[in-house]
């Protein structure tokens, strides 16, 4: 199936077809901006754990520690290892990893979300200056037709 987009003048718009496509615009937005969002909170998931790996040596072997259960449930426990740790590597797959491997896998997937976002960017801007072009087009349109009605 080929589909092909056409150029349209916004002048040859109607208010109400220039105000539905300032409505599709928004939601364009709202779903490109819902997207960066989650995006950067896979990021700061990422970089915590990344952070977290440094608090992981030898010396704190044996030391008391929280173990998350779940994202609000932690339990207590000691430092049993300082040479791996186990990575969840996505959907419900855990890898048991060194502390350098897994040290570069968060920063290949920080750097993959980084990408992403920078993809994303150029998108959520030109539907921002799209949306205010059609939004300056509506305005000068009604003022037109107020302007109309008012000489009659």
């Amino acid at each position: 199936m080929d589909i092909s987009f056409q150029e349209v003048q916004l002048s040859s718009l109607t208010p109400p077809q220039l105000k539905m496509l300032h409505d599709q615009l928004d939601q364009e937005i709202e779903v490109l901006t819902s997207s960066m969002q989650s995006l950067k909170g896979a990021q700061n998931q990422f970089n915590e754990s990344k952070q977290s790996l440094k608090t992981i040596c030898p010396k704190n072997v044996g030391k008391d520690i929280l173990v998350p259960l779940t994202g609000s449930l932690y339990v207590p426990g000691q430092l049993a290892d300082a040479d791996s740790v186990l990575v969840d590597i996505g959907t419900g797959y855990y890898a048991e990893k060194t502390l350098t491997d897994a040290d570069e896998f968060f920063k290949r997937k920080i750097d993959y979300l980084k990408q992403q976002m920078d993809k994303l960017q150029p998108a959520v801007q030109q539907k921002f200056q799209s949306r205010q072009v059609v939004y300056e087009m509506l305005q000068a349109k009604v003022m037109a037709h107020a302007k109309q009605q008012s000489k009659k």
